[in-house]
């Protein structure tokens, strides 16, 4: 592969990680899925810098946390000066691509992609803000209630899988369009879905796959609400429980749709690697999801929490110099911005400061690491910022409104039992509470993202009245330039749209 090899980045949404324990679980129909994993350097214990769309995004694509991308939620603004992948690479040289969600807010919709191939499936503006000035209130038009769960089942199409179609499409003619080699930069795509995430509705044909399906209920069954941590209870309040009935019908219906999208996604991704097969380019391909999904665990659905369904991702590279295999070393999203730039030779000095992110690649050549990985949300569900370190076997989480939590994850990887407050474990709790306190001022996190909701809801509200001018991205199609015009030459463009060329048989 050369020097400066292209990349192919498939992103899925809202994909938990603990059904990739070594790439794809093996009751999973996902053959295209289990072969790149075959070729891949498997981390299995990768997760998310935010458990939420656009802040979970916005590190990955920045490899800072987001305290310092600022984008808190699904509505804060992502800045046009955090340099992103697609920033470095794009000034290194590459032709940067996007097909699919990536969820930037704000004016900025590119962040970096010289060129962008879908809209976004989800609002650009700053609508779908919280508002901590007001604890307890649930915003019914845009937060997350559990008809996603009762109204689970089969559709031949839907909002989503249009979208997807959509992207898929896309992406396969870009992959086409770049092996005719009319652009001889190396080039970086990133195809972004916006399944497995809810609703969760999936086509009869993958819905057909899991009809006995072993894994329909989850290891961990509904608790009663007073049982549960305060953070959690709140996700159940803003998710609207109280008003609705939740049967296990609802359950094995939503998590056989659920892994059934797995198997549509599956069959997207298949399409794309047979691309470029058949068209004999090469690439770095990276697989990774932005977060995870509860899939009823404890009665908990979608994700905004710190529990392993919630923050834990898939996360693979198949990339030379990185050997096939599982690591077990816990890792972060925020680290494939740096992986990226040194598996393309491309420098992050000028801004090695303030990345918080480190290059996954001496892992996948035998190295090992043990710094914790860091974890933030601070997005509809709470009242206040919650922060997480994962060090070895420990998860630790903190909030000023919420008791510590501490879990052994080789012990318990279910996190059932806190062990805060258990003496026989003191000097642990002591330990990573240190880290913590070191690394965050949660007071001073409070102020800024109240800040941020405030001036957001004034901005948002003014906006909306008189003339309103969408920051929605725009796909751009220069029809002129399409199939044939007469500023062409029809020999010309004949031999050069085709792929591969003299071939008459």
């Amino acid at each position: 592969m050369a020097e400066t090899p292209n990349i192919l980045i498939l992103m899925v949404d809202q994909l938990n990680g603990t059904l990739f324990p070594d790439g794809p679980a093996d009751w999973l129909h996902a053959p295209n899925l289990k072969r790149l994993a075959a070729r891949s350097t498997r981390f299995a214990n990768a997760y998310t810098a935010s458990p939420l769309c656009a802040p979970g995004r916005a590190s990955f694509m920045s490899g800072q946390l987001p305290s310092r991308t600022r984008v808190y939620d699904n509505a804060a603004e992502f800045a046009s000066d955090l340099p992103t992948y697609a920033h470095h690479l794009r000034r290194a040289g590459y032709h940067t691509c996007l097909s699919g969600k990536m969820h930037f807010v704000g004016p900025d919709q590119l962040h970096g992609f010289e060129e962008r191939l879908t809209t976004d499936i989800y609002p650009a503006d700053f609508g779908w803000t919280p508002d901590y000035r007001k604890p307890g209130e649930r915003i019914d038009w845009w937060y997350h209630n559990m008809g996603s769960v009762t109204g689970a089942g089969v559709a031949e199409t839907s909002n989503q899988m249009e979208y997807d179609d959509e992207v898929a499409h896309h992406a396969s003619a870009k992959l086409y369009d770049l092996a005719r080699g009319g652009d001889a930069r190396p080039w970086c795509l990133t195809v972004s879905f916006t399944h497995p995430h809810d609703p969760y509705v999936a086509r009869r044909r993958f819905w057909d796959l899991y009809e006995d399906c072993a894994h329909l209920l989850p290891e961990v069954p509904a608790m009663d609400y007073a049982d549960h941590d305060p953070h959690a209870q709140r996700i159940f309040d803003a998710n609207d429980w109280r008003n609705f009935d939740i049967t296990e019908d609802d359950i094995r219906r939503s998590r056989r749709a659920y892994f059934a999208n797995i198997s549509y996604l599956d069959e997207k991704i298949g399409d794309l690697l047979d691309v470029l097969e058949r068209t004999g380019q090469e690439a770095v391909i990276v697989f990774v999801s932005d977060h995870g999904d509860m899939l009823g665990e404890r009665g908990l659905w979608f994700k905004m929490s710190f529990y392993e369904g919630s923050a834990r991702v898939p996360l693979m590279i198949a990339a030379p110099g990185m050997a096939p295999g599982r690591v077990a070393a816990p890792v972060s999203t925020i680290d494939l911005c740096p992986t990226l730039c040194e598996i393309a030779g491309v420098s992050m000095e000028a801004v090695a400061p303030w990345t918080e992110g480190e290059s996954l690649v001496p892992l996948g050549q035998g190295a090992e690491r043990t710094s914790p990985v860091a974890m933030e949300y601070a997005a509809e569900g709470s009242n206040a910022p919650l922060v997480s370190l994962r060090y070895r076997r420990w998860k630790y989480n903190r909030c000023v409104l919420d008791p510590d939590q501490l879990f052994d994850l080789e012990a318990d990887p279910q996190e059932r039992v806190n062990l805060a407050d258990d003496p026989a474990h003191a000097g642990t709790l002591t330990a990573l509470k240190a880290k913590s306190e070191a690394r965050w001022d949660l007071e001073r996190f409070d102020a800024e993202v109240r800040e941020s909701q405030a001036r957001r809801w004034v901005v948002y509200e003014a906006l909306r009245e008189g003339a309103y001018y969408p920051w929605d991205y725009q796909p751009l199609q220069k029809a002129s330039e399409r199939y044939m015009r007469n500023h062409m030459d029809l020999n010309v463009l004949e031999e050069s749209k085709r792929f591969p060329r003299g071939e008459s048989e």
